[in-house]
């Protein structure tokens, strides 16, 4: 009986920290998202055009999306759509999506850019977003 109480209350502490990351993760994108949403105004009244945003497939071909944005990484593997939502541009696909293109979803957008990445492109979303705006 004792082990049952136990394992109950090991799979409710892990309940608990999932609860508490979801809700970190999910201020920590509410913050971006105002930073986005900045940026979107400030864009905007500076006259930069959204361009056509296309992603990259995990085998590696270019293709074709359903969003016009601006890119944040100099690779092109993150954008902000005009939308005002947050785009990962390394997508899975096959021949239908290199003759068709993709439909895009937006990711929950993070504080950080590239956090976890091997590229040694990371940093500050406030700091890529100024960069973009920047760069006319």
């Amino acid at each position: 009986m004792a082990e049952d109480k136990q394992g109950s209350s090991r799979a409710d502490e892990a309940a608990v920290r999932a609860e508490l990351a979801a809700g970190a993760e999910r201020m920590e994108s509410a913050k971006a998202q105002e930073l986005i949403d900045v940026f979107l105004t400030e864009a905007t009244a500076a006259g930069l055009r959204p361009e056509p945003l296309r992603a990259t497939l995990y085998s590696g071909q270019s293709v074709k999306t359903d969003k016009r944005g601006w890119y944040l990484r100099k690779n092109r593997s993150v954008a902000v759509g005009e939308d005002g939502c947050y785009y990962i541009l390394t997508v899975p696909g096959g021949l239908k999506e290199r003759l068709r293109g993709v439909q895009l979803r937006p990711s929950p957008p993070p504080l950080i850019v590239g956090k976890g990445g091997r590229d040694g492109e990371t940093g500050d979303l406030s700091e890529f977003l100024t960069r973009r705006l920047a760069q006319g």
